[in-house]
């Protein structure tokens, strides 16, 4: 028996917004791995060129494949039979047995083969982070927020420009001075790319653990003025502060896209050659020079490594402004307030509609 259509059309509803833990019931071995079935198969499948060797013959690896394949199938296939599911079946849900199945066995095949501890474990604890990375992709709805998001990007672009116009005049007082400060080029020209990425990838961890601290407060508002029907469970408020979270994200990445992109702009006009060579900074690994009405302009590799730093500062600065400066804390979660009302009355609707439709004491079909 499957899920009643009244009840599948709030579900997906749930899911398509990024909130697949409003489900109630929502079980890993039914919703999230069962899912993801596909993917599981087809890597488990792969993983039979793990029983075979780069010193061997092509004659040698092919029987080594085709031999780690059946070993694969067969002990899924035996799982299969105890577990009572016939031997060539799928399982149509995933627990801890078919979980320990798909990141070991895979893995004892180099052990198998040439005795490869290392490559054991490799493979191993490979399983293990992709069991983990689907379990937190499809619990936590993040593929529905990411699509959510998607499908509402017009909308997010618009206000988050809208906020840029409005944060710009304070903004461009806090960046134009790091802009044209010596030492700032200094430090951001010879910094390697790699840095650069691990800085704008800090500063993005911590915007979001101020975030995560400041959350719960503005969640318990919103679930009073536009919640309805019971409060929401630990794991849902997690759900619906990943969810706010990646929004949060789409705004800031707007907003500091917006932001280096000014800085790029206006470093070619402004920083000539000449004032490279005044502050004692290389223009890096690339630089084109051209003329624009008669005036030698340049981009470079520091332009943009500067106004990419820049643009890592203004994103911090304006997150932490989201929850903190009352105009932007009010626009941002009054716009969430509004959608969210929307979901929790029809999360309302949808388990009033559960306890009808399904006796009290019977598990989800």
């Amino acid at each position: 028996m499957g899920t009643p259509p009244e009840l599948a059309r709030y579900e997906q509803r749930f899911r398509r917004a990024g909130l697949p833990l409003f489900i109630e019931d929502f079980s890993p071995a039914h919703d999230i791995f069962s899912r993801a079935t596909p993917l599981l198969a087809l890597v488990f499948i792969l993983e039979m060129l793990g029983a075979t060797s780069l010193e061997w013959p092509l004659w040698q690896n092919l029987l080594a494949a085709l031999a780690g394949l059946a070993f694969l199938i067969g002990g899924f296939g035996v799982l299969n039979r105890l577990r009572g599911r016939p031997f060539w079946s799928f399982p149509t849900r995933f627990g801890i047995a078919e979980l320990a199945v798909f990141v070991l066995l895979p893995a004892l095949l180099p052990l198998a083969s040439e005795g490869q501890v290392r490559q054991f474990l490799g493979v191993a604890l490979g399983n293990l982070l992709l069991v983990g990375l689907i379990y937190a992709v499809v619990g936590y709805g993040l593929i529905g927020t990411t699509f959510w998001g998607l499908h509402r990007l017009g909308a997010e672009l618009a206000s988050s420009v809208a906020s840029l116009v409005r944060a710009l005049p304070l903004l461009l007082v806090f960046s134009l001075v790091l802009f044209v400060n010596t030492e700032m080029w200094q430090v951001f020209a010879g910094m390697p790319v790699a840095f650069i990425v691990f800085f704008a990838l800090a500063f993005a961890l911590l915007s979001d653990l101020f975030l995560m601290l400041r959350l719960p407060k503005e969640l318990d508002r919103i679930e009073q003025d536009a919640g309805s029907g019971p409060p929401l469970r630990r794991i849902q408020r997690l759900n619906l502060s990943i969810s706010l979270v990646v929004r949060q994200w789409m705004q800031v990445l707007v907003v500091s896209t917006g932001v280096g992109l000014f800085f790029v702009g206006f470093g070619v006009l402004a920083i000539s050659r000449h004032i490279y060579d005044q502050w004692g900074v290389s223009p890096g690994a690339w630089s084109y020079e051209f003329d624009l009405l008669g005036h030698p302009l340049l981009i470079s590799a520091a332009l943009v490594k500067v106004a990419v730093g820049i643009a890592n500062f203004t994103g911090l600065y304006y997150s932490i402004s989201l929850m903190t400066d009352a105009t932007y804390r009010t626009e941002f979660l009054d716009n969430v307030t509004a959608e969210l009302r929307d979901l929790f009355t029809a999360r309302k609707e949808y388990l009033d509609l559960r306890a009808r439709l399904l006796p009290a004491d019977s598990p989800r079909p």
